[in-house]
């Protein structure tokens, strides 16, 4: 039997599609989630630091935004996993359930990179909107929520795709906290008959077609977010 046969056969025939799907599924959530919560702790940590001022207040967040994005930058997302899921929270007391877990973590490990991101996408964004908000009346919260962000938004939405892409390649290590996710499931396949090479060049394939999907993603928002700027 070949060993196109052997994947088909435990593929379709025995229903190891089912977990592919799973699979990908999980893959996706544990992405787009971990980039959601990633985007909204980036941008927080993003606006405290470029907060002008030098009172004890700003310092002390600031020190502690400091440590938090050295610590998730300066250790390796699949140590934070393991020591997320399987140390901090049972000394926590928390019960969550392997994918919540993942999300959160990748989640964090996001908003360490994303915050230094939109950091660098603020001090992109002219200087004098923030003044001329500020001159009308908004505060400083609002101007930078409704005037300066969505602008450094649209700076950074490359690198952003970037980001996207690296959080979809990294799902695949999260089988070290028993996570099914698109790299488990074919690992299963494979170790079912001991024939790795067409279960992992699909694999590849798939996470090819899924990184080149986001990429043309990111393109066609660009493209609309320039159209806008003209008519603007």
């Amino acid at each position: 039997m070949s060993k196109w046969d052997l994947f088909i056969r435990q593929f379709i025939e025995r229903g190891a599609y089912n977990d592919v799907l799973d699979g990908l599924r999980a893959t996706i959530e544990i992405a787009v989630l971990g980039l959601v919560i990633g985007i909204v702790i980036g941008t927080i940590i993003a606006v405290i630091k470029v907060i002008p001022g030098n009172r004890w207040p700003i310092r002390v967040l600031n020190g502690i935004c400091k440590i938090y994005v050295e610590l998730f930058r300066g250790t390796p997302m699949v140590v934070q996993l393991l020591l997320g899921y399987w140390v901090l929270m049972p000394a926590l007391g928390l019960s969550v359930s392997s994918i919540v877990a993942a999300i959160v973590i990748f989640g964090l490990n996001s908003g360490a990179y994303v915050s230094e991101i939109m950091r660098s996408g603020i001090n992109s964004v002219d200087f004098g909107q923030l003044e001329a908000g500020r001159a009308v009346g908004m505060s400083y919260t609002t101007t930078m929520s409704r005037v300066v962000v969505p602008q450094a938004v649209k700076n950074i939405l490359p690198t952003l795709g970037n980001e996207f892409i690296t959080l979809i390649k990294d799902t695949s290590i999260v089988s070290f906290i028993a996570v099914v996710d698109l790299t488990k499931s074919f690992r299963s396949i494979a170790s079912a008959n001991y024939e790795f090479v067409v279960p992992y060049l699909i694999l590849a394939a798939i996470y090819l077609v899924l990184v080149m999907m986001i990429s043309t993603l990111v393109k066609l928002l660009e493209r609309r977010f320039g159209k806008s700027d003209r008519k603007n």
